[in-house]
């Protein structure tokens, strides 16, 4: 037997162009499998296969688990007080091995045996072709549609096969056995039965890499994708930068007659694609993303990562687009949330800003409309600023002079420590179940007591519109809290 295991060995090696240590490794399993069928329970075994004669011996195992998790397994565990008494030096973690009898391998277990082993081979010689694979580098996989799989398609690609999940396929598009696919490769998931690459050829990754296809002086480093965004199957948004001032990116991406994008769009479903000039200036990026509309002026809020992009009416509809796909889209690949409005709606806007911190000035340094007028009309939209701003600053201001200038940085920074304390006492009345809340920030706390809002149940009863409003967090972060502080209603 043992020069029959040996054969064996060499045998499924060459057939499978494995390292023999591979195969004794499934032999040792699968021998260490038969033994526990044949003692029952919950055993541990160990089997160790001498390479040279083929002999093998069985071990059971019992792993030295801490008296104090005490034992989940008796038949495979050892505590470690018991241990001692037999090993005085062993330690948590390691093995008791007690040599047994090992198991007369007949025709019957020697199939048996044969099947495990084959079945580790195939697994080890899967998981070498996907590392041989991965170590190409390759971002886009080409294959073939082999079959479906619960909604899913395989692709093949030579003896390896990938995952297309239908979430990302292109919508309506229909793909068929045997037709020739290209996707991106997202990762791998080791936990998927089947094939463990995983496809998508609605990620932005995809179109980037198409690109990049297409474009030979990206490759060369002319060229720069900084970022994508897509809605797959109708519209994508690109940004590129170039690194050389003789290349013209947008132009170099089109291509001659459009060649080059049409290219890209072909494989995508006839997705239109909007190629945009990136530039490190977030508003003029925001201003060439939302083209084809004409911008005529844009605010920028730094604090809310926001801007206030102003259009025409006739442009109006441009700039959203259909259903907000323009915008949307902008909003993605610039990174900044984009509100679009008219020349009223902005002036509207500023007017109540300007309103607002009219009656803050006012009420809290305790001067008269005409004085907060000037603050305003010089650029000051905080307390903070007029108690912080570098004293050589509002020294330049006409309308006052330094008395004035230190009198009203003083009453601003009274009136700012006096808000402090104020917001203390409100946090101090903060319950202890909303505090602990998960999500919420001290910054939230403070928003929320601001606002009234003191318990749980106050937070609970709150649309996600009253929400937003009092915090400036978006949509999907209200709606997450409102239910956190809504779950002691059903768990009650």
């Amino acid at each position: 037997m043992n020069r029959e295991m040996l054969m064996l060995v060499d045998a499924i090696s060459r057939e499978k162009t494995v390292e023999r240590d591979v195969v004794f490794g499934a032999v040792e399993a699968a021998l260490a499998s038969a033994s526990k069928k044949l003692h029952g329970g919950e055993v541990d075994m160990r089997v160790a296969v001498d390479r040279d004669t083929g002999v093998y011996e069985t071990f059971r195992r019992w792993l030295v688990v801490p008296d104090s998790a005490g034992l989940q397994n008796p038949d495979a565990e050892e505590l470690l007080s018991d241990a001692l008494d037999r090993i005085p030096d062993i330690e948590e973690g390691d093995y008791i091995e007690e040599a047994v009898e090992s198991v007369t391998i007949g025709r019957i277990g020697a199939q048996a045996a044969k099947q495990v082993i084959l079945q580790k081979i195939r697994d080890a010689e899967r998981e070498q072709l996907l590392n041989d694979f991965l170590a190409r580098g390759e971002k886009i996989f080409v294959g073939t549609v082999k079959r479906l799989d619960k909604g899913d398609i395989i692709v093949e690609s030579g003896r390896v096969e990938g995952r297309l999940k239908r979430s990302e396929m292109i919508p309506k598009e229909n793909l068929r056995s045997g037709d020739r696919v290209r996707a991106f490769l997202q990762g791998i998931d080791p936990t998927q039965r089947g094939p463990q690459i995983m496809l998508s050829r609605s990620a932005p990754g995809f179109m980037i890499e198409l690109f990049a296809q297409e474009v030979p002086e990206i490759e060369q480093g002319l060229l720069e994708i900084k970022s994508c965004a897509r809605d797959a199957g109708s519209r994508a948004k690109i940004a590129v930068v170039s690194h050389d001032r003789r290349v013209d990116p947008i132009g170099t991406c089109v291509g001659v007659r459009g060649s080059r994008v049409n290219a890209v769009t072909n494989e995508v479903a006839g997705e239109r694609v909007d190629i945009v000039l990136w530039s490190d200036d977030p508003a003029q990026f925001v201003i060439g993303a939302l083209a084809p509309a004409n911008v005529q002026s844009i605010v920028v809020d730094e604090e809310r990562h926001a801007m206030d992009v102003v259009v025409d009416e006739e442009n109006l509809a441009i700039a959203i687009g259909r259903g907000g796909q323009n915008v949307r889209l902008a909003s993605e690949l610039t990174g900044w949330r984009i509100n679009i409005m008219t020349a009223e709606e902005s002036q509207a806007k500023q007017a109540n800003e300007s309103e607002s911190v009219r009656a803050l000035f006012v009420d809290k340094l305790d001067v008269d409309a005409e004085v907060a007028d000037i603050l305003i009309a010089e650029g000051f939209s905080s307390l903070e600023e007029v108690a912080y701003v570098p004293l050589t600053e509002m020294l330049e201001i006409e309308s006052f002079d330094e008395d004035t200038v230190h009198e009203l940085r003083t009453r601003a920074k009274d009136a700012l420590l006096t808000m402090e304390i104020e917001k203390e006492e409100q946090v101090g009345e903060v319950s202890q179940d909303l505090r602990d809340l998960e999500g919420l920030t001290p910054e939230l706390i403070v928003q929320l007591a601001q606002g009234g809002i003191h318990t749980r149940d106050d937070l609970a009863d709150l649309a996600v519109d009253e929400l937003t409003e009092m915090t400036a967090i978006d949509d999907e972060q209200a709606k997450i809290l409102i239910m956190k502080a809504r779950e002691h209603w059903f768990t009650a």
